[in-house]
């Protein structure tokens, strides 16, 4: 038969598989109550009403088979085995009950009820599949009292059945099983959101860069040489160039808020330029999602005062690099360097870009910003500790 497991929701299509495996079981456990049924006839005061309540059981087994392992009706799967599930429980505690109509007391009290413990754990599995293992361990439990009811074994009698103990890991067991199939295939359906994502951010990047972001660094540094008014125009160029880098590296980031970490190398790999190079490890570098947005941000102020700053020709050199306890990204440039005091000076004019765009977004990640400066450049090194980034110590 044809399946439609593409057609199905993402929880369902994750449980899929078990519905299909547990009605294939669902229908081995009919032929072993059949052959029970053929073995006890004999000894039921009602043979016939056996046999028909015995046409009930394959009858459901054959409907709840095809309805819960939904080969044609994909769209209403979950609608579908919620009914069913709950018509799997009245069926079954029915035909525990119609044990007593068809034997006698010396039989049913130390036999197995009409519907046989083993087709009894259908009931328990369809439960814990839909709701996962409390309930499955729950409608174990109920069954298990249900059989001891019918069966008159309040008492000694109950400790030495194994029915209880059978049903109740059967439940366990699948219910524990259809959550690990829930997460596993969400984990995967994210992953591969995410990977969609990377691409198209990657296929964007570069026909941005071929285009907006070359003009917006021709017009940075035309600018900055022609001097006077133009000197304006190339500030904020530079300012748009780095906010256009920083919005198409946030479209490798999964927009799932409830996601804790990104990987930081899509945020700082976007700043690559003919000017900038950026240097990541090969191994996902995950640090938590605010984290992430305040180094980029951070690199961003830098590479835009090396644009503003440096000098003309000067280029940029990106290095992001994880040492398990920390992590470390370092931003050098091969321009005119900064004279010392001027950081101190310009703190005191007001103008407060690297103490609080740099140092102090740093700082609030509880990391440090130190920086380096001579005649060959300057060099910004930031420091974050695991701890703060999403790892562990």
């Amino acid at each position: 038969m044809r399946t439609h497991t593409a057609e199905l929701s993402g929880a369902e299509a994750a449980t899929a598989p078990l519905w299909r495996a547990a009605q294939a079981f669902r229908l081995v456990t009919l032929l072993y109550a059949l052959g029970q049924q053929v073995a006890s006839v004999r000894y039921y005061t009602h043979p016939g009403l056996s046999w028909a309540l015995i046409g009930v059981l394959a009858a459901w087994s054959c409907i709840s088979a095809l309805l819960l392992s939904q080969w044609y009706f994909p769209a209403a799967a979950r609608r579908i085995r919620v009914w069913v599930v709950v018509g799997d429980q009245v069926v079954t505690v029915a035909l525990i009950c119609s044990t007593r109509l068809v034997a006698d007391y010396d039989f049913y009290h130390g036999h197995q009820t009409l519907p046989t413990t083993l087709w009894i754990a259908n009931s328990v599995i369809s439960v814990a599949i839909l709701l996962g293992p409390v309930g499955g361990v729950l409608s174990g439990l109920f069954m298990a009292a249900v059989v001891v009811t019918v069966r008159g074994q309040w008492g000694q009698d109950v400790w030495a059945d194994a029915t209880a103990p059978v049903l109740v890991s059967v439940g366990l067991a699948l219910g524990l099983a259809a959550n690990t199939a829930r997460r596993a295939h969400a984990q995967v359906e994210r992953a591969m959101r995410l990977s969609a994502a990377t691409r198209e951010r990657e296929r964007l990047a570069r026909e941005v860069h071929d285009g907006v972001l070359q003009v917006l660094a021709y017009i940075k540094r035309r600018g900055g040489e022609i001097g006077g008014g133009a000197a304006e125009l190339a500030s904020l160029a530079g300012e748009q160039e780095i906010a256009l880098r920083v919005l198409i590296s946030e479209q490798g980031v999964d927009g799932d808020d409830s996601s804790a970490e990104v990987d930081l190398r899509p945020l700082l790999t976007a700043f690559a330029s003919p000017s900038v190079s950026v240097a990541t490890p090969g191994d996902s570098v995950m640090v938590a999602r605010s984290c992430g947005g305040e180094i980029a941000a951070a690199v961003a102020t830098a590479l835009s005062n090396v644009a503003l700053h440096a000098g003309p020709g000067a280029k940029a050199f990106v290095l992001l690099e994880d040492y398990g306890v920390e992590v470390v990204v370092s931003v050098r440039d091969d321009g005119v360097g900064i004279p010392a005091g001027r950081l101190a000076v310009a703190e005191s004019e007001g103008r407060m870009g690297v103490s609080r765009s740099i140092v102090g977004r740093i700082a609030d990640l509880g990391g440090s910003a130190d920086l380096t400066s001579d005649d060959d450049g300057t060099e910004w090194e930031f420091r974050v500790p695991r701890n703060q980034v999403g790892g562990s110590l």
